[in-house]
């Protein structure tokens, strides 16, 4: 099995690297010379040309924020999954990421009343702040109404789930209503998804919460294989499940509400993802966990290039692409869930 782990972690970050060359290379605009010599030219100078300002203010930006996007949905899903012991249970599918684009959206059009009165780097952070309390509160509702006397319905998260989805989607379209033209502008920005919106500073914040956020769920695989047996019997395995369901979630909305806070809505990952590396590992959390970072971020980087490709010179939603590549995941799930039943 180690030699299995190993050989497909180095064809991830095979597939990763090609990928990230790749996605320097393509999009609207062509360089006049090759990437090396730009860098190159860029550091020896320090002023930038047309090409260096593409490349390093632009698209290798976007490039990393695509990666560390990938690489929280993915964990973020795979956690999730793990904890409630359902492969449906993605961010998106029970409420996290709805929650998180209403407190964005309501952010977007009561913020500007408040913001001259706040800092000015908190200004700055105030949207991811209130994404991440949507994704925590959207997530304390739907296991709050999940659980009772200490155990989590399944069916009961997903319903909850598709509430507070159909909930938080309403109050949105409502903001969407009454808005301006410019903050309609952001909210759709938010409901389709993009990450063209990447620059150094905003991935820098997203790589710090994402790092953090990955380290403390990469060393859940163990409980999270134990509570493949039931809550009672981890427990008596000696894990503290309660605090580790607490934990799993608040890191989980933390990184999912960073990421939306800046990217928009981006669907699916979070399920297609774990959903393909079982094939091959069925539910070993210790090594779906840091599998599902490489595959996430291999996954969403290529999906972004090609969001960039479809059509030029303006670039698809990328959120209208990865729900392509789910919904179809999505189904397939649905019929061996029916297959079960017979």
């Amino acid at each position: 099995m180690k030699k299995k782990i190993a050989v497909y972690k180095r064809l991830f970050y095979i597939v990763l690297l090609v990928a990230l060359v790749t996605a320097l290379y393509l999009g609207a605009y062509d360089f006049n010379t090759s990437i090396t010599e730009i860098i190159s030219t860029y550091f020896s100078t320090r002023t930038h040309t047309p090409d260096s300002f593409v490349l390093i203010e632009l698209r290798i930006p976007r490039i990393l924020m695509a990666i560390l996007t990938g690489a929280a949905l993915a964990i973020s899903g795979t956690s999730l999954q793990g904890l409630f012991k359902n492969p449906l249970a993605s961010p998106d599918l029970i409420g996290i990421t709805s929650g998180a684009v209403l407190f964005a959206a309501l952010t977007i059009v009561f913020g500007s009343a408040i913001m001259p009165l706040l800092p000015a780097f908190f200004r700055y952070i105030l949207l991811s702040i209130m994404a991440f309390i949507g994704a925590l509160l959207t997530m304390w509702f739907v296991y709050k109404m999940a659980t009772s006397n200490g155990k989590t319905h399944v069916l009961i998260l997903l319903l909850s789930g598709v509430a507070i989805t159909a909930l938080t989607g309403a109050v949105t379209g409502f903001l969407t209503y009454i808005s301006t033209e410019e903050e309609l502008r952001n909210i759709t920005f938010w409901s389709l998804g993009s990450l063209a919106g990447a620059n150094w500073w905003k991935v820098l914040l997203v790589f710090i919460v994402v790092a953090g956020g990955s380290i403390f769920l990469l060393k859940k695989g163990k409980v999270l294989n134990a509570l493949m047996l039931g809550e009672k019997e981890a427990a008596h395995l000696g894990f503290h499940i309660e605090k580790t369901k607490k934990q799993i979630i608040i890191a989980s909305s933390l990184m999912v509400g960073c990421v939306v806070s800046f990217n928009g809505t981006i669907g699916f990952i979070g399920l297609v993802v774990p959903y393909i590396l079982r094939f091959v590992f069925h539910s070993n959390y210790t090594i779906l966990l840091p599998l599902s970072m490489l595959l996430g971020a291999v996954v969403l980087l290529i999906a972004d290039t090609i969001s960039r490709l479809i059509v030029i010179p303006a670039e698809l939603p990328i959120g209208i692409l990865t729900a392509i590549m789910g919904a179809p995941v999505f189904i397939s799930i649905l019929i061996n869930y029916k297959r079960k039943l017979k």
